[in-house]
């Protein structure tokens, strides 16, 4: 059974899904950023994947419902220990994915 939801005068799905693609830059790399970002991903129940870039930040695609996305983008601010996260764009993206992955640099 699908509910909607409503809110600000208008009907919103409560299944609804939502991507958004993230670029997170300071110290990102080599600490473990993207095999920490599956495990959150993974436990959060969200898609996509991530990857190191070569201006040494970190991107990656997110998918699920808001509410996990929120989390995992509020997730990406802090990172896992040892990361030093100084600024997480997010803009709004599309697909769909089966699980959430690492892709190659």
């Amino acid at each position: 059974m699908v509910r909607n939801r409503r809110r600000s005068g208008f009907t919103m799905n409560a299944n609804a899904m939502q991507t958004r693609r993230l670029i997170i830059r300071g110290q990102v790399q080599g600490v473990g950023f993207r095999y920490s970002m599956v495990r959150q991903a993974r436990t959060l129940g969200v898609t996509g994947w991530v990857r190191n870039r070569p201006d040494g930040s970190v991107e990656a695609v997110v998918n699920g419902n808001p509410q996990a996305v929120d989390a995992m983008i509020e997730w990406a601010h802090r990172g896992p220990p040892g990361a030093i996260v100084r600024d997480v764009t997010v803009a709004e993206s599309d697909g769909e994915y089966d699980t959430f992955e690492t892709r190659r640099d």
